[in-house]
């Protein structure tokens, strides 16, 4: 399930009416309630503060004062759509005079979550395989260059009398170390856990 990376704030003019949006990452209710109280006080000459979040198993929604069923649906449609979880949306809609009707609220609302979503780093959780080799100094410079072009996270290194990396993987690359160092230097599995990783900017 993505989740964004960091919080994301856009900003959308429709007939003079003016919509922010906050995605706010949080798996709280609590903390999610006390995010939508900031954004209140931050905006308080605000016709509209609208949200939607997906927080575990609570998924909910309010209109705050628009048409039922023309904002905070249509906001949480667009999250549902993508997967999203552990996500507060908060739009909050500045009244431009002109009524936009049930239909232009709907798409109002709906861009704008689908616009922040496309600015937000979207992550997810993903199973990684530690590692651990250890080798001579003089194959550094070949391991380094093969982990860099391979783009694996090496998440410690030891150097005593001998050098010890330990690094991650989704995939088994046992082989390639082994065809890289003609069969000199071995890995050894250590053990498997969820990393977070951007999938999407």
């Amino acid at each position: 399930m993505p989740r964004i990376k960091e919080d994301v704030i856009s900003t959308i003019e429709i007939k003079k009416s003016r919509f922010l949006t906050y995605l706010h990452r949080t798996n709280q209710e609590e903390e999610a309630k006390d995010f939508l109280k900031m954004i209140k006080k931050e905006h308080p000459g605000a016709n509209h503060h609208c949200t939607a979040m997906i927080i575990g198993s609570i998924v909910r929604s309010n209109d705050d004062g628009e048409p039922s069923g023309t904002a905070g649906h249509p906001m949480l449609d667009v999250l549902q759509g993508k997967g999203m979880e552990d996500i507060l949306a908060v739009v909050v809609r500045y009244f431009g005079g002109t009524k936009l009707g049930t239909g232009g609220l709907v798409k109002a609302y709906s861009d704008s979550v689908k616009i922040a979503l496309e600015k937000a780093a979207l992550t997810e959780m993903t199973m990684f395989k530690e590692y651990e080799i250890t080798f001579g100094y003089e194959w550094i410079g070949k391991l380094d260059g093969y982990f860099r072009n391979h783009q694996i996270e090496i998440i410690s290194k030891e150097y005593e009398q001998t050098v010890t990396y330990h690094y991650l993987t989704q995939e088994d690359i046992t082989q390639d170390i082994l065809a890289l160092s003609n069969g000199a230097l071995f890995c050894t599995y250590i053990k498997e856990y969820p990393k977070e990783k951007i999938i999407e900017s």
